[in-house]
């Protein structure tokens, strides 16, 4: 690769995330027809290469697939091997590897040591012999790996680009740690929902039961197959989402074993579009609004309420709302409680709203319309399509 594709690749490496690679990438298996000049087309390949890269950096530099991210690389520099050197001098080469390794370790130590990037001639000059370029991949200002690219010289626009290139493997690793970070983060907010479930429902629904195996056996082991389904969907490891059917299904068991403790007290009424019912979404991110329903809506009232659940397809959305006329809650004091540390009252709004937050945005949030002796209704709105998401993948 000559300079002038060298020089483009330092202007547009660094600071492109990785939807506009994916982008650009496009456009070049349509052709480079309408791309014009060399600079133009030379960008686009860079940014291409960079874009295959990028998800084999993404489990850190001990990742199995870092190869490959070498691979790339060393077509993205144009050089004749490129080494990404992790922790206790690991190797990941592409290129023209034999009788390099040495060479590849004695050059990451000392970039290690200085904390510079570092650039190694032939020692006696000649023109054939490969010289090579090292540079720190550096995270949260520690060192944690250091690319080395060959070439035969090393010009001062591999010096320069081997630098960016270091830089942009740090972004990736660092993005790969945040998406851990986050999927950690959801994991925690499930097992917080399901010690919620657990206290105050599982006691309740076992007290129910109990009082129905004198004097209506059947309804008893009915009950029971109903807890048992309701705490294996609850319970279960896999997956951070679900569908909005499977999330119904378990919210039809917790309501019979709510009808069990309140009889007539309790009216449920569902009214679900069919065209929502494989729509993705948060795993138990409808079923805490239903429960928060009961337990602040309907118990405190001694006439007993009705919940009503209900979906429908809003466009690119499925919208669901659950709404109870129970006692409803002064709506500046509900606002305190969503906002404030966790007090065990209406965490399950809290923990629903902070997930859909995280995954859609700030808009994406839970939509809440209360007042004191007025019921409450709560609304989500999640996107229909949602590839990303898909249960059966998660």
């Amino acid at each position: 690769m000559n300079d002038v594709v060298l020089a483009a690749v330092l202007g547009v490496v660094g600071g492109i995330v990785l939807s506009v690679l994916l982008l650009l990438a496009r456009r070049l298996a349509r052709g480079s027809a309408d791309l014009g000049s060399d600079a133009e087309r030379a960008a686009l390949q860079a940014l291409h290469q960079a874009s295959l890269a990028a998800p084999h950096l993404r489990a850190g530099l001990a990742g199995p697939d870092v190869v490959k991210a070498a691979r790339h690389l060393r077509v993205l520099l144009g050089s004749a091997a490129v080494a990404i050197v992790g922790d206790d001098d690991a190797l990941s080469v592409d290129g023209a590897s034999e009788g390099l390794e040495p060479a590849t370790v004695r050059i990451a130590r000392q970039v290690r040591s200085s904390g510079r990037r570092q650039v190694f001639r032939s020692p006696d000059g000649r023109a054939d012999d490969l010289e090579g370029v090292g540079a720190p991949i550096v995270v949260d200002g520690q060192i944690i790996g250091v690319v080395v690219a060959f070439a035969s010289p090393v010009g001062a626009a591999l010096v320069r680009a081997a630098q960016e290139v270091a830089d942009w493997c740090a972004a990736q690793v660092e993005l790969g740690s945040l998406d851990a970070s986050r999927t950690q983060l959801a994991e925690a907010e499930l097992r917080s929902l399901r010690a919620q479930i657990s206290p105050h429902f599982i006691y309740n629904a076992l007290t129910a039961i109990a009082s129905f195996i004198h004097t209506d056996p059947m309804r008893a082991r009915d009950l029971v197959l109903e807890f048992a389904d309701f705490t294996r969907y609850s319970f279960r490891r896999q997956g951070e989402f679900t569908t909005l059917a499977e999330e119904l299904g378990s919210i039809h068991s917790f309501l019979e074993l709510e009808r069990a403790r309140f009889g007539e007290r309790l009216r449920v009424t569902l009214r679900i579009a069919p065209e929502t019912l494989a729509t993705v979404i948060p795993f138990l991110s409808v079923q805490p609004l239903v429960e928060n329903a009961v337990r602040h809506g309907i118990e405190p009232g001694e006439g007993g309420g009705e919940i009503r659940i209900v979906s429908r397809d809003d466009g690119t959305h499925t919208e669901v709302t659950v709404e109870d006329d129970g006692v409803g809650m002064d709506p500046d004091g509900l606002l305190a409680t969503l906002t404030a540390a966790d007090d065990g009252l209406h965490v399950g709004l809290r923990n629903v709203d902070t997930r859909l937050r995280q995954l859609y945005g700030p808009d994406g949030g839970l939509v809440v319309e209360t007042n004191t002796g007025a019921g409450t209704l709560v609304r989500m709105r999640v996107p229909k399509s949602q590839p990303q998401h898909d249960p059966d993948n998660d």
